[in-house]
């Protein structure tokens, strides 16, 4: 076993083992409760609804079929979603709540069912993907169908940190037993509604096998799922969800297909084309529900024109209600580039807004910008003659009206004059050399060709170098409070602490569950030790999320990722979260190691519940809400995982083969939009490489990107427990030297699985390879942290 496996398997223990009884009480806000129902209502997604099925009519009976009514996959798995929740409302729960007329006889049988079959739960990294399923007889769907209205079959997954989704039954198809059984339902039901509750896409081509009447996809919506599908299926409110992903007729209609689950590598073939960029761009023939569908009850009808002030370009919409039922829309507008030599997608996503409560024969008016920066594609190569760049060419742009990738409408055009360029610094050039797809045009139409990746240029030593700074000058001695009190600056702080002291700082208290936070914390950072302590340096407590606290004590469980994404409503998450900072506070969370915000990149990724999306834009948005709730709310948020972690399979060595400009357009796009818009406190790194760069030991990354493009002025921390590695530009430097000169301040939990630290980071000073003024650099940020988190400040004496 490797040393890395050895820290793994620790970490993992350690989880597992962080000791004691839940405590505290049961009691939640009545704020988070309403906002974690209502986000997860607005995340379910209605994908089909004939016969006038939903919602489900006052006095019908509705029959109940599938265990998951009482086993309900509330979040997925791994610390994403480890919340010690209060209480959680299944289906069956949820309608008993709402009063529905449900079959009792099918509530009895399936009771009974369940407890002779408890499922099995597994243990870490080896959690059930879906569970055991009750095959139905058809006397018993029979007699239902002579006294009940409609059926509803549910259908159950989950996968997670460490556990991948899988194309096997019971993970990314259908079981047996489940189409046994929907065969039998639908052969004996007029009207039949089938549930989904997975954080992931899964297949669903039986969808145009089986008579199925409506369809919701109704995610992992936390401790309220119940009570949220339940009102749904009763009308009471409106389904508005639309899909953040698109979903295909096969799996192996993604252009990722051929290129995941890779131990070593995943070669990136298909570039910039990720999601409905590809089959807009390819063709949609083979797209079942495209990203951005979602159905209603009510009909919205929308119009719109482009508008231009001040130099910016405007969508100025109308949005009414022609339906029967008061609901919410979602608007979006897309941009089509004009084609020159830099192929470009079909079609991006510039901007989205979701409605307030439209009421039936009403309207709403909105205005939209174009933002430059949604829609400009980077120039690697150079084949505009912009190399490394971001270039927004002249020509004619073509925006399009409505969510739906593939239904909206053409509303008009607007003209650059003059391209737009932004000149940057290559990054994360290419080693190993693969061939990306682009859009080859024949008689037939566009079709995929391939050509050889960029590779570019590495010149980072002496960019790293350029980068250093002067050492601060000591002007005596300081106590962190006058830094507080804006008495003393904090590079006069800084001066004063010893070479060890400053290590200190970028590492955290060496184990999770740190004895300075509450049990069961992820860790500690700052003031970790006694001489720092004694200087006035507080200690910021980490807990995991996004779903919610993770501690030893009773917290909120949030709808996952995907349903707070397929909301597309940033006002409503960032209430949300607001909520949940109040909750943090109250626990003894400074941080939550959240939001999730990796691309969808394959639908396979088993924590992709824990992301938003195949779009870099939409998950950019909802990002930014989550940070804003929380950090206004006087906590720090930490996104993660900083980039490219697109599966778990082999996640600690896996490299992420790409372009620059994928990297670019695709992978850094959405945190860029969310550091940008929120400025989040903390931001984690991933276990992952890009183009065989660890990104915990990336200065083009760590650097580059965030601190001298992007301006970002917070700290940056590893993931847990990152893998132990030699910097191949400066020799002799290692481990957290390494790390510290890349521009990764915090190595967390601190220690190895048994505690200890590896002290390079002192070992390269001394050596002279490393300099002082780094870990000074490294200092500066982590304090400008804890100086930004409000819970973190106030505890400065």
């Amino acid at each position: 076993m490797s040393i890395i496996s050895k820290i793994i398997n620790g970490a993992i223990s350690l989880v597992q083992k962080t000791g004691g009884e839940v405590e505290g009480n049961r009691e939640v806000s009545k704020e988070i409760k309403e906002f974690a129902r209502q986000t997860a209502e607005e995340g379910i997604v209605l994908l089909k609804n004939e016969n006038d099925t939903l919602p489900v009519k006052n006095g019908q009976k509705i029959a109940l079929f599938g265990r998951v009514q009482y086993n309900w996959f509330y979040a997925g798995y791994g610390s994403g979603g480890d919340v010690k929740v209060p209480y959680k409302i299944n289906l069956i729960e949820g309608l008993k709540n709402i009063g529905a007329n449900i079959d009792k006889n099918l509530i009895d049988v399936y009771e009974k069912w369940c407890a002779r079959n408890i499922p099995d739960e597994g243990y870490w990294g080896h959690w059930p993907l879906y569970y055991k399923e009750m095959p139905l007889k058809e006397a018993l769907v029979k007699e239902a169908a002579e006294k009940d209205d409609v059926a509803v079959y549910i259908i159950g997954r989950a996968a997670g940190e460490a556990r991948e989704q899988k194309l096997i039954k019971g993970g990314f198809y259908l079981t047996d037993v489940e189409r046994e059984n929907l065969k039998i339902i639908t052969d004996n039901f007029k009207k039949v509604v089938v549930i989904i509750n997975n954080g992931n896409i899964m297949d669903m081509s039986w969808v145009e096998e089986f008579k199925v009447s409506a369809v919701l996809y109704a995610w992992q919506g936390g401790m309220e799922s119940g009570n949220a599908v339940a009102n749904i299926l009763l009308g009471k409110p409106n389904p508005s969800g639309k899909l953040p992903d698109t979903i295909a007729r096969s799996y192996f209609d993604y252009p990722s297909s051929k290129n995941f689950g890779n131990r070593k590598f995943n070669n990136y073939a298909e570039d910039i084309y990720v999601g409905y960029r590809y089959f807009e761009t390819f063709g949609n023939d083979a797209v079942l529900f495209p990203f951005g569908h979602g159905l209603s009850y009510t009909n919205f009808n929308l119009e719109g024109k482009v508008a231009c002030r001040d130099g910016k370009y405007f969508v100025d919409c109308t949005i009414k209600n022609d339906g029967n039922y008061d609901g919410k829309e979602v608007v979006g507008i897309y941009v089509e580039a004009p084609e020159n030599k830099l192929n470009k997608p079909k079609k991006v996503l510039a901007n989205f807004k979701k409605t307030g409560l439209i009421e039936c024969g009403k309207g709403e008016e909105l205005s939209l910008e174009i933002p430059y920066e949604a829609i400009w594609s980077y120039d690697d190569a150079g084949v505009l003659g912009t190399k490394s760049a971001y270039v927004l060419s002249e020509g004619e742009y073509k925006v399009y009206l409505g969510i739906n990738a593939q239904k909206c409408e053409f509303i008009g055009t607007f003209n650059i004059d003059k391209a737009i360029v932004k000149k940057v610094n290559q990054i994360c050039p290419v080693k190993d050399e693969f061939e990306i797809i682009y859009p080859k045009k024949n008689k037939d139409g566009v079709k995929v060709g391939y050509r050889k990746v960029f590779m570019g240029d590495r010149d980072l030593k002496e960019r790293v170098i350029d980068n250093l700074q002067k050492e601060y000058e000591y002007k005596g001695d300081v106590h962190f409070s006058e830094v507080v009190k804006r008495e003393k600056s904090l590079e006069d702080f800084i001066a004063t602490l010893s070479l060890e002291e400053l290590e200190m700082l970028t590492h955290g208290d060496y184990r999770m569950n740190s004895p300075l936070g509450a049990k069961g914390n992820a860790g500690a950072i700052g003031g970790i030790s006694k001489s720092l302590s004694d200087k006035g340096v507080p200690t910021a407590i980490t807990t995991d999320g996004p779903s919610g606290i993770r501690l030893l004590c009773y917290a909120s469980l949030l709808p996952c990722g995907t349903a707070q994404s397929s909301s597309f409503n940033t006002e409503l998450v960032e209430k949300l979260y607001n909520e949940l900072a109040k909750e943090m506070i109250e626990k003894g969370s400074d941080v939550l190691l959240a939001p999730g915000m990796n691309v969808h990149r394959d639908p396979l990724c088993g924590r992709n519940f824990e992301y938003f999306s195949e779009d870099p834009y939409l998950s950019g948005k909802i990002a930014a809400s989550v940070v804003n709730g929380l950090q206004n709310g006087g906590v720090s948020a930490c996104p993660k995982h900083f980039a490219a972690n697109n599966q778990e399979t082999n996640r600690l060595y896996n490299d992420s083969r790409m372009s620059e400009r994928a990297l670019r357009e695709i992978y850094l796009k959405g945190f860029e939009i969310c550091i940008k818009e929120a400025k989040p406190h903390l931001l984690m790194t991933s276990y992952n490489k890009i183009n065989g760069v660890y990104n915990c030991y990336g200065f083009d990354v760590c650097t580059e990107v965030l601190r001298n493009e992007w301006g970002y002025e917070g700290a940056i921390t590893t993931d847990w427990w990152n893998v132990p590695t030699y910097d191949p530009d400066f020799e002799g430097l290692f481990n957290n030297g390494y790390r510290v000169r890349a521009g990764n301040d915090i190595h967390m939990p601190g220690g190895n699985h048994a505690g200890k630290y590896d002290n390079s980071a002192v070992e390269g000073v001394k050596d002279g390879i490393l300099y002082r003024c780094e870990l000074e650099r490294a200092a500066k940020h982590v304090l400008t942290f804890l100086l930004m988190t409000d819970s973190v400040r106030n505890k400065v004496k």
